[in-house]
This record gives C-alpha cells, structure tokens and sequence, in this order.
C-alpha cells in the first residue's frame, strides 16, 4: 500500500471516529427525550385549528376579567338624557251654560234643577215641582237664586267661583253665593259669617289682610290628574291664550319647571285640549353606537359593550364552576364505582341512571319559580345555579371514569401497588386517576361549551342569572319583541357572536386536546 493510500485510509479512520464520537451516548452527550405532557403540548400546538381556539379562549378571558377592570363603566351604571314630552295635561271650557250650586241636597236634586233651566228660559219668577213651590230670582241674565220656603236652595249661574289656595279646592256655599251676587250686582265687597271680602275688577276675591281667596270667572280649567292643582296665575295664562287664540305659550312655575304648553281645539267635546310639552331626564335607551358608547345603550340606559365585559366573566365563571363540580363529584363517584365494582358499582350506576332521567329543563322551571317567590337576591341566585348545574351534570363524567378505571385496575401497575400494601384511596386518586386525567380534561373542555350554552339558554328564558348582574344569555333576553330584533342589532348580535366563538372555541380546543393525548384517534 502506498503511502498516500494510507494517509487516505487513516484520514477516513478518523473521522468515522469522530462521527461516533459525535453520536455517542457518554454522560456529557446524553440524548434529550420529551416527557409525555411535553409530547402532547408538541402534538397540540402542531395543530393550528387547536391553536386557534386557544387564541381566541385567551381573548375572550382578557375581554370579559381584563376588560371589565378597565372599563370606566359600572356593570350597572344607568345613563340618561333629557327628552321633550308631551303629555295630556288639562282641559279648558268657556261656560255659556247654566251650572248650578247646591245648597240643600233634598229640595234641589237634579229633577228640580231641570225644572229651574226651563223656567229660567221661559222668564219665569217660580215653579212648582211635586207640590212644592220654588222662587227664582233674577240677579243678572247669566245669575239666579232659587229659594224654597223663604230659604236659599240653591244658584244657577253661568260663572264659577275657583279656589286659589290647594288646601281649599272649593269654597263654601255662603262664600260662592255671596261673592256671585256680588259680581252680578257690580258690588266691590261682602260680608260672609260676618266676614269682610273685597272683590276687585277681574273678579279675583281678598280677605281683610290682602290674601287672595279665590276669583269667579266664566271659564273652567279642568286638571286631567285628579291630584295637580292649578294656581291662578296659570289659569290666568291659560284663558289669555285661549281668547288670543294662541296655539302654545311657556309657563314658569313656582318650582322652577319651564314648560310648553300646546292648545288645541275640540269641536267634538267643545273644550280645548291642553297637552303639556317638557324635557324629561330619562334613561338613555337604545342609543345608537357613539364615541362615548362604543356598542350603544340597552333598554335600561346601560353601556352594551360593558355588560358584555361582565356578561362575559359571569357566563365563563358560572361555566367552569359548574364543570368543576360535576367533575369532581363524577370522579369520586366513578374512581369508587370502577375500583371496587361488583354492588358499589351497581349501585351508583343506578345512581347515574336515575341523574340520566331526570328532566332538567322542567326542574329548572320550578326551582326559578321556587327562587321568584322567594325573591332570592340575583348573588345567591346565581350561585344556587352553579350548584344546580354542577349537581345534574356528574352522571357522564362518572360513567366515563368507571369505564377507565374497570381496564386499569386488571393492569400490572395495579396488582404491584396492592402487593406493595399501599391503601385503597391512595392506589384510586395517586395511580388511577391520573391515567384518566387525559381523557378527563377533553371532557371537562368540551362540556364547559355545553355548559355555558345550558346557561345562557336559563338566563334567556329568564330563569338563570338576574339583573343587575349581566350574563350573555340574559343579555340576549332583552330581545323581546321583533321590534328591537330588527331596529337594534348592536342589543343582541355582539353577545351572540361572543356565545357562539367561545363555545367553538372550546370544542376546538376540546378536539385539539383529544388528537394530542391520543394521536391514533386522528384519522
């Protein structure tokens, strides 16, 4: 062999060398091997439709807790704005007919107060009704007294006498006697119970002090509240507008309230109408998406997208609470069911089929009814149904547990912990049920889907979560009419998508978790 042919050959001698140096397995060169979580979180993030599910579920989270601390609205802060409205507010009448003032019930009733308008048509002096005779007395052609037996029974005069004061909304029968007879014979005074008043020009009555009492007047200004009272001065502006023949005027009263007042004409009941037009604070409903409100308002004057930042934290809260129990109750149950077997597992399997039967919807009619009459606060409320949901939920997660455990228990690992003495609860939660923690998880994941969709679907029906907590589904609920279905889409599509893109959220992640525990089931 020639000498370049063994340099050659040692040449390559040393880098084969070289090469299994490189690959060898010495201590300072060991070969790194993934743990099994760190197989699976490789799996899972492989998958991008898992990945973006995971995506999405992390900014719903910071959307519904992050975003409702930096909001700087209240879940409950109510906004307002002033708004004109006009109400019905009092009725008017210039009285051209006969009204008539009782003194005595028994001798001028009705009847006889007809029989006092035809004699007073026919110009007579009296008249006779049932056997008694009855005087008329012509003050003024628009003022009469009846008499009966030397006695006042009563007056047909075709003007009021008003009270001017709210504690006395009409006056006596002396006062109104004594001030129209005065009216009527231009008189500027009178005595009542030996009382002085004086009557100026505008028909307005004063005691002795200078107080106004009251004032006679021809028209007749009717309140549609029984309870408001009209003082003079807005009487007085009233029938000044009605005989200049005004459509509106402003009013100012004695509390301050600056308001329109619209007058219209009724030729039907012969009156005007006065309708009341004033700017009213009220909730600021259904306001249209603005700068100050980015998804406007709901019907109770509440910011929308900060009731879907708390709608968001309760639905998502109420769904990991409630799937929390039902695991951990579905795990006990199943562990003990799977590992002892024989009538312990019977017996909670008919325990599972009983829960199975149970007809949810109809129980959680009754117990919301149960919880209105009750008038159960909407915080305790809410955590009886996470409680509720937990409680009917454990059946299939026990179920799933037992069938795990029944092929666990028969393996080696198995019969090497009860060889090694080690107790019962321990080889059930230390050995057992971290072998069915995978599957666990997939189920735990796609069933908080379900459960905020079961939810949602309560608070809708308005059995679940109560003002003035928000959750998505009762947000949704006040959508009740097609109304506000068609005209405010910003009340109900923005908690509709955010229900919807968390539930598939969660069964993509869901599937995603189930490819990567077991990748043979991805086919």
């Amino acid at each position: 062999m020639s000498e370049k042919e063994i340099k050659k050959s040692a040449q390559t001698s040393g880098e084969i060398k070289e090469t299994n140096e490189q690959y060898s397995l010495s201590d300072d060169r060991r070969v790194k091997v993934l743990s099994p979580g760190a197989l699976v979180a490789k799996r899972f993030f492989r998958n991008r439709l898992a990945v973006t599910g995971m995506v999405i579920l992390i900014l719903m989270f910071l959307f519904s807790f992050l975003g409702g601390v930096l909001s700087p609205y209240g879940q409950d802060q109510k906004f307002y704005r002033y708004d004109s409205q006009t109400k019905d507010y009092a009725g008017i009448i210039h009285n051209e007919e006969f009204r008539y003032t009782v003194a005595d019930k028994n001798l001028f009733k009705s009847t006889v107060q007809a029989q006092a308008f035809l004699a007073i048509q026919k110009g007579k002096d009296s008249f006779t009704y049932k056997d008694v005779k009855y005087g008329l007395e012509k003050v003024s052609d628009d003022f009469y007294i009846v008499s009966s037996g030397g006695k006042v029974v009563g007056l047909a005069s075709k003007e009021l006498v008003n009270s001017s004061t709210n504690e006395e909304k009409s006056l006596s029968f002396d006062m109104t006697f004594a001030a129209l007879n005065a009216k009527a014979k231009g008189e500027t005074s009178f005595t009542v119970k030996d009382k002085e008043y004086t009557l100026d020009e505008d028909g307005v009555i004063f005691d002795t002090s200078g107080k106004e009492i009251g004032y006679v007047s021809a028209y007749i200004v009717r309140p549609i509240m029984g309870d408001v009272f009209f003082t003079r001065e807005f009487k007085n502006e009233l029938i000044e507008a009605v005989e200049a023949g005004q459509t509106s005027f402003q009013y100012k009263d004695k509390d301050g309230v600056d308001a329109e007042y619209i007058l219209k004409y009724n030729a039907a009941t012969k009156q005007w109408d006065v309708q009341q037009k004033i700017a009213t604070r009220v909730f600021d409903t259904y306001a249209a998406p603005s700068k100050k409100h980015w998804l406007g308002t709901d019907r109770n004057g509440m910011d929308m997208l900060t009731r879907l930042m708390y709608g968001g934290r309760i639905s998502l809260i109420i769904g990991f609470v409630a799937v929390a129990i039902e695991s951990i109750i579905g795990v006990i149950m199943g562990g003990i069911a799977g590992y002892f077997g024989g009538w312990v597992d019977g017996l909670i399997m008919r325990l599972v089929d009983i829960f199975y039967c149970i007809p949810s919807m109809p129980l959680f009619i009754i117990l919301g009814a149960a919880m209105d009459a009750a008038n159960v606060p909407a915080m305790t409320r809410m955590m009886y149904l996470m409680l509720i949901l937990g409680f009917l939920g454990w059946a299939g997660t026990a179920r799933l547990v037992r069938g795990q455990i029944l092929s666990l228990r028969e393996q080696e690992f198995m019969t090497a912990t009860e060889a090694g003495g080690i107790a019962v609860s321990r080889r059930i939660f230390r050995h057992l049920i971290p072998n069915v923690m995978p599957q666990l998880i997939v189920v735990m994941t796609m069933g908080l889907g379900s459960t905020i969709i079961m939810e949602a679907t309560l608070s809708f029906l308005g059995l679940g979560v109560r003002f003035p907590f928000a959750s998505w589904g009762n947000i949704i609920n006040d959508v009740n009419d097609t109304f506000v279905l068609t005209n405010y889409w910003f009340i109900w599509i923005p908690a509709g998508v955010l229900l919807l893109v968390t539930v598939l959220a969660f069964n993509i992640v869901g599937d995603g978790l189930r490819d990567a525990f077991d990748p043979k089931m991805k086919r």
